[in-house]
C-alpha cells in the first residue's frame, strides 16, 4: 500500500506530509484524496488544535500538479478535474482549527496555491514559491484569485503572466511568508507556533476562520466556474497536451545526455 500522505500528533499538533518526495511532492488524484480525508480527521479530532502540512524530502513542500496526470485530459476530464479541486480547497477554507505552512523548499502551481489557504507559512531563504502554470499551457484561475486577496492586481498580473518563480526574500517582503527561520528549525518553528495557535479560544477561532471565508466565498466560486470554461477550452484545443508532451521531451533528452 502507497501512503501518499503521512500524519503525525505532535502535542496538540496534527502534522501532514505530503509523501512522494520522487516527484517533488506532486499531487495526483489519489493524492489529493487522501489529503482531504487526513484534513477530516484532523478536524473532527478534539485532541487536534492546529494543523501542520509540509513535504516530505528536504527539497520541496510540492512541485504542483503533476503532469503525468493532466498531459492526457479531455475537456470532459479537465471540467472533474477542476471539481477535484474545488473539493480540496473547500476543505481547506472550511478548516475551524488554524492551519500552518512549514515550506521546506518549493511550492509551486497548485502547491503554492495550497500554501497559500493556509493561515501563516514559516520556511527559510532557500524557499521559492510561484505559479509557473503557464510554462505547461495550463490557464490559472484559482491561482491568480488567492494571490489577489492578498497582494493585489499588479503582482497577480506579473507571476501569472510571467510564471517567474519568487525567492524566499521576495515571498516575506509582500506577505506571502510570514517568517524565516534556519531550514532545520521549520518544523519546529510550525510546532511552536501551533501550539501558541492551539491554546487559543476554539470558538473565537472557528468563528473568525468562518469569517474569513465568507468574505472570500462569492470570488472563490468565481474562480472555480472560471476554471471550469478555460480548461474546456484549453483541453478542447490541446495546447496543454502539446506543451505537457514538450516538457516530458525536453526531460528525457536532458537526462540522456
Amino acid at each position: 500500500m502507497t501512503n501518499f500522505i503521512l500524519t503525525e500528533q505532535r502535542g496538540s499538533c496534527r502534522v501532514i506530509t505530503l509523501n512522494r518526495p520522487e516527484v517533488l511532492n506532486a499531487w495526483h488524484s489519489h493524492m489529493r484524496l487522501d489529503l482531504m480525508a487526513a484534513l477530516e480527521s484532523a478536524e473532527e479530532d478534539a485532541a487536534v488544535g492546529a494543523i501542520i502540512m509540509t513535504g516530505a524530502g528536504e527539497r520541496a513542500f510540492g512541485a504542483g500538479q503533476d503532469l503525468n496526470e493532466t498531459k492526457t485530459f479531455d475537456p470532459d476530464r479537465a471540467e472533474l478535474w477542476i471539481g477535484e479541486w474545488e473539493r480540496l480547497y473547500d476543505r481547506i477554507r472550511s478548516l475551524s482549527k488554524p492551519l500552518i505552512m512549514a515550506l521546506n523548499g518549493l511550492a509551486a502551481g497548485s502547491a503554492f496555491q495550497v500554501t497559500l489557504l493556509g493561515d501563516f507559512r514559516i520556511g527559510h531563504d532557500g524557499v521559492k514559491m510561484g505559479q509557473p502554470e503557464i510554462n505547461s499551457g495550463i490557464a490559472s484561475t484559482t491561482g491568480p484569485w488567492i494571490m489577489m486577496e492578498m497582494i493585489g492586481l499588479a503582482r497577480t498580473t506579473d507571476l501569472t503572466l510571467s510564471g517567474r518563480m519568487m525567492e524566499a526574500a521576495e515571498c516575506v517582503a509582500i506577505g506571502l511568508i510570514n517568517r524565516i527561520v534556519p531550514r532545520v528549525e521549520v518544523l519546529e518553528a510550525s510546532l511552536a507556533l501551533g501550539e501558541q495557535l492551539a491554546a487559543k479560544p476554539r470558538l473565537a477561532m472557528k468563528l473568525n476562520k468562518q469569517r474569513f471565508r465568507e468574505v472570500t466565498e462569492v470570488r472563490f466560486r468565481d474562480a472555480l466556474a472560471a476554471g471550469v470554461r478555460n480548461q474546456r477550452i484549453a483541453y478542447g484545443d490541446g495546447e496543454p497536451n502539446r506543451m505537457m508532451e514538450q516538457f516530458f521531451a525536453a526531460k528525457s533528452k536532458a537526462k540522456s545526455g
